[in-house]
């Protein structure tokens, strides 16, 4: 899925194996992920799709927060997590986040752009949707006489 605000850019869904950056897109003010090399493409992902990130998440700041906050705070000391949608409910909020091992969740528009990622996995019902219809279930057999 791709956040209610990216609707009017170019988007695609993730693949197992894309590399991501955290970016803002132009006359948005929504962060999400592009594909690398893909800039202007927003890479949708499906919830229960994991992520590996390259270092330790970081969430963006503003200068306020760097006043107030210790620097320990913006960081996430994780590695990987779990894309989910929250607040879904409320159609004109942003919905895209990350859940952490430790039961940690993050909005997307909340990470530091730049932030380079891996699909690990996408969801179970995302391979079976891809699939053929002929592999879900097998031929009836033939009745008996």
């Amino acid at each position: 899925m791709c956040d209610y605000s990216l609707h009017a850019v170019a988007s695609r869904s993730a693949k197992v194996g894309d590399s991501l950056v955290t970016a803002d897109f132009r006359n948005t003010l929504t962060r999400g992920f592009s594909a690398v090399g893909e800039p202007d493409v927003a890479v949708c992902l499906m919830p229960g799709t994991e992520l590996a990130f390259e270092a330790e998440v970081e969430r963006h700041h503003v200068w306020l927060q760097m006043l107030f906050f210790r620097r320990d705070k913006w960081k996430i000391p994780h590695k990987v997590g779990r894309f989910r949608q929250i607040n879904v409910d409320n159609p004109a909020t942003h919905h895209d986040a990350i859940e952490f091992p430790d039961g940690r969740v993050v909005l997307v528009t909340r990470l530091r752009p730049g932030q380079y990622a891996t699909v690990l996995q996408l969801p179970a019902r995302a391979h079976a949707a891809a699939e053929p219809k002929s592999q879900h279930r097998a031929a009836s057999p033939a009745p008996a006489r």
